[in-house]
């Protein structure tokens, strides 16, 4: 748990948006052209044809760009380590600078392994093929943070209503907890909607958007609460520089998956080297501790994100490729 301010209130699925959302009759979101889903899973199948399938030399691996790339470069090392061992291949790994940048790169065939933002996992699904199967958890396999609206002390902002006529920092559109999730609560929740109520502004990614709020730059955000947590235990701020005015219902963390044209074979060691990894002593360990998480745990696309299909789709969000 962190250490702020917990001024706000605790949303449940039981809310009223938790309701409004898990009651929508939600849209159909095909898959690009490109890709078959004979089962019906929701996600790309693998190629029947060999000669389609892929057994890449080196296998580029990503990390979500939620915070400074180069800050995760060492975070991963010793997985990627993990990872050769036991997938018998070189794997790289590629700092991505954005979302955007993440998704093209797999839908080019850039990139092979990636865990991507809970609300770009949809559009990495539909336009480049990412079959997500991996989570980290808690060791007793809970899982999951949540979106957080935050300010400064003094800032004038008592009540997330405080922020109408002001401004309000997202990260960026694809983003769930710094930019869909909040859309939709400040709509249903309190009749807020960007640029009629207030001015929206993009930080670009999470910890922008956290420091940006510490020093006064914005008067308020919504963020991810398991990257405030990782700031907080890395000193990046103190904890008395946040207040949180609203924490949300608990989402899906970081989905990872590979691309869904590479080798049977190789899916199934990709998920070895997930499931296996020894956490014990890990900077995996060292840097996720904070937020909770002390393991992979298998998930499916089709289970894990309904809600946030369910929140994409109360925003009249499309996943149409390009």
């Amino acid at each position: 748990m962190t250490a702020h301010i917990h001024s706000g209130r605790r949303v449940l699925l039981g809310s009223a948006l938790g309701l409004a959302l898990t009651l929508l009759a939600l849209p159909l979101f095909a898959l690009d052209a490109r890709f078959t889903d004979a089962d019906g899973d929701l996600v790309a199948d693998t190629p029947e044809d060999p000669a389609q399938q892929i057994d890449p030399k080196v296998l580029v691996f990503a990390y979500t760009p939620v915070e400074d790339p180069a800050v995760y470069a060492d975070v991963w090392a010793g997985f990627l380590e993990h990872m050769e061992q036991i997938t018998g291949k070189r794997v790289q790994f590629f700092p991505v600078q954005s979302n955007a940048a993440q998704i093209e790169a797999m839908r080019a065939g850039r990139l092979h392994v990636a865990g991507f933002n809970t609300g770009s996992n949809p559009l990495a699904v539909n336009c480049a093929g990412l079959v997500p199967f991996a989570m980290m958890a808690a060791d007793d396999g809970s899982y999951g943070y949540e979106m957080e609206i935050i300010t400064y002390p003094g800032s004038g902002i008592e009540r997330v209503e405080d922020i109408k006529g002001g401004k309000l920092a997202f990260t960026a559109p694809t983003s769930n907890s710094g930019y869909k999730a909040p859309s939709a609560i400040l709509k249903n929740e309190f009749g807020l909607v960007a640029e009629r109520d207030f001015e929206p502004v993009f930080s670009g990614k999470h910890d922008n958007s956290i420091i940006g709020v510490a020093n006064k730059d914005y008067p308020a955000a919504a963020v991810a609460n398991s990257v405030l947590s990782r700031m907080i235990a890395r000193d990046v701020i103190e904890p008395d520089q946040i207040v949180s005015l609203y924490t949300s219902q608990t989402f899906p963390t970081t989905g990872y998956g590979y691309v869904y044209n590479l080798k049977p074979e190789l899916q199934e060691k990709i998920k070895q080297a997930f499931f296996s990894f020894p956490w014990e002593g890990s900077a995996l360990q060292a840097e996720f501790a904070q937020s909770g998480e002390a393991k992979f745990i298998p998930i499916t696309y089709q289970q894990h994100w309904d809600v946030i299909r369910a929140i994409d789709a109360a925003n009249g969000v499309s996943y149409d490729c390009w």
